[in-house]
């Protein structure tokens, strides 16, 4: 799962940012159709957006998800604004026009097709890597190939971290659900790793390792960090006028941010991945020269597993590690 950071004009209206789901055995024949992987390809980012030609959900392959070029070699160590528009521009004439040539590009307020592509120019994104089946992964290529992918976005109950919550479901049924609090009935992106990472330290198999993609410097500024729906209203001060209106939702929300809302789902130092070792996600990795770090277990071959990984120590101990190490 990526827990993607806010930026930008809207980031700081609604800072909760995004959510998609990467998966390493399943691919994108095309934006609207999903395969199994052939040996050597790196899977796909399939995630929820408004406003591109009606879909529901588009699947893009990782590294143009990630860098908008389908080369990791060519990413750059950083970007500027017109380089970063060529990009993507290439991208979009080789790969998207399937979707249609006058499908909305975005601007300051709404997303377009740009969503797709280069997302590491516009924020940090945290993976949360876990273990699954190919059986369950063949499931929800059936499952999506075969149901309407058509729009019915809403950002208070039908958003991309409604999207995320439903395929979770589909791994770990009825595990994932909507609360009042801390997020007013909504689904947010730091709900769902919360909710997450509760469930993973129940069951150890999952070998739920965090990872860092580091935002690429040079085309925004730095994106800030995720928030739920209650820590949103007392951090940008709408908190102010609900307590006039009714002071004890007011006071709820405060509380229930200061219990939930602040808590701290990153490691203290997660493995940062980027273009030159995306196979951290996928294939067997060294183990980290500081075994003491949290979230630096050393990652296994996905062969029978999603995102599978196995801890340099016994299974539970990497997510005791943090448990104990959050910021």
């Amino acid at each position: 799962m990526l827990m993607e950071e806010p930026y930008g004009f809207f980031g700081a209206l609604n800072p909760t940012g995004h959510t998609a789901i990467y998966f390493s055995r399943i691919c994108a024949e095309s934006p609207i159709k999903l395969r199994r992987c052939a040996p050597g390809e790196l899977g796909a980012v399939i995630a929820r957006y408004q406003g591109i030609a009606g879909y529901d959900w588009i699947a893009i392959p990782l590294v143009p998800y990630l860098y908008s070029v389908e080369d990791a070699a060519a990413v750059p160590q950083s970007v500027d604004t017109a380089t970063v528009e060529r990009m993507r521009d290439r991208y979009h004439e080789g790969h998207l026009l399937s979707l249609g040539p006058h499908v909305f590009a975005g601007n300051l307020v709404h997303g377009g097709w740009t969503q797709l592509v280069g997302a590491a120019y516009m924020r940090r994104i945290y993976a949360f890597r876990f273990e699954t089946t190919e059986e369950q992964d063949d499931a929800l290529i059936a499952r999506l190939n075969s149901a309407s992918n058509r729009s019915h976005f809403s950002l208070t109950y039908n958003n991309c971290a409604d999207f995320a919550r439903t395929i979770l479901n589909a791994y770990f049924p009825h595990k994932f659900r909507r609360n009042i609090f801390p997020d007013a009935g909504m689904t947010t992106p730091k709900q769902i790793a919360y909710k997450l990472e509760r469930y993973a330290r129940k069951h150890p198999e999952m070998h739920l390792t965090v990872y860092e993609i580091p935002q690429v410097p040079g085309y925004r500024s730095s994106s800030r960090s995720n928030k739920t729906v209650a820590a949103s209203l007392v951090m940008t001060g709408y908190a102010i006028p609900i307590a006039l209106v009714n002071p004890y939702i007011a006071g709820g929300l405060f509380v229930d941010y200061l219990v939930r809302g602040s808590y701290h789902l990153i490691p203290l130092h997660p493995q940062l991945v980027g273009p030159e070792n995306l196979m951290a996600l996928t294939a067997p990795a060294q183990a980290p020269d500081n075994a003491g770090n949290a979230g630096m277990q050393a990652t296994s071959a996905t062969a029978d597993g999603l995102l599978e990984t196995s801890a340099t120590e016994p299974s539970d101990s990497g997510l005791r590690k943090i448990e104990t190490a959050h910021e």
